[in-house]
């Protein structure tokens, strides 16, 4: 009877164990669900703002009486915060950069009563022309680091020599005579408050077109500050040509030059011959 009584003792214990481990399983598996369930679905990261600018012509025509323009450059900012639009945390700067080209600055000493060039140095890949439009003052819109890092504003252009083992010094005396220069032509220009806010997203920059601007592809640049920070940079470009009996001459220099060198001599004889006959004295 003993030997019977023990494994029915062994078997009810057993039985009362394995449901036991069972309901701990079950708890395991129903707790995981839980704890997922309390995070929530994760919540999509906003899309980053963007600039778009459009140009309101992409071709300009000049003639020889051009004596100056506006350009009006038209865009939008994408994703833009309605609290950060209202609060007037949202700066757009505007450029306006002409083709690039070498440049060479001479400075006059007076010899023997006379003023000469005796000093010159020569520069690579300089924008002939340079105009910015803001919306408020640069020092308000961001730091001087971030206008260096940017190259933006005539004062951080990359105008580097074309000897660049001369003297420091000098240099940097010639670069800045270079950028007066451009500044006194109105070839480097900065129109503080260019720059405006038609609605949330939506701006309008002005940019003055000096009478001695160059022909040649110009690009439009626009960037994008949020409290301080660069956010993005929008681009596009324009196209200034000559036009009338000018641009005809210019281009027939340009590709018929030994044809245009014998037609301006031939007009020079001609010239030359019908004076005398007409201012000849008898």
């Amino acid at each position: 009877m003993a030997r019977l009584f023990l494994p029915a003792l062994l078997l009810a214990t057993a039985t009362l164990i394995a449901p036991a481990a069972a309901q701990e399983e079950l708890e395991g598996v129903v707790h995981e669900p839980a704890r997922g369930a309390e995070q929530g679905p994760q919540q999509p990261a906003p899309n980053p703002e963007a600039i778009q600018i459009g140009l309101s012509t992409n071709r300009v025509t000049i003639t020889a009486d051009f004596s100056g323009a506006d350009l009006t450059i038209f865009g939008s900012v994408d994703n833009s915060d309605p609290l950060v639009a209202r609060q007037g945390r949202y700066d757009i700067i505007v450029v306006l950069e002409g083709p690039a080209q070498d440049i060479v600055v001479r400075r006059k000493d007076r010899v023997l009563g006379v003023w000469i060039n005796l000093h010159s140095e020569t520069f690579t890949n300089v924008p002939v022309s340079y105009s910015v439009a803001t919306t408020r003052m640069p020092q308000d819109i961001t730091d001087t680091d971030s206008y260096k890092r940017l190259s933006l504003g005539a004062d951080n252009l990359h105008i580097e020599p074309l000897d660049r083992d001369g003297n420091p010094q000098t240099i940097e005396q010639f670069r800045q005579a270079l950028r007066d220069r451009k500044a006194a032509a109105g070839l480097f220009s900065m129109r503080v408050g260019g720059v405006e806010f038609l609605s949330q997203s939506l701006f309008r920059a002005s940019l003055p077109l000096s009478p001695s601007v160059p022909v040649g592809t110009h690009k439009a640049r626009a960037f994008l500050f949020k409290n301080g920070v660069f956010i993005k940079e929008s681009s596009a470009q324009l196209s200034i040509v000559k036009s009338g009996f000018e641009q005809t001459i210019y281009r027939f220099s340009t590709n018929h030059g030994p044809s245009y060198g014998i037609l301006a001599t031939l007009l020079a004889v001609v010239t030359g011959w019908l004076g005398r006959i007409v201012f000849r004295k008898d």
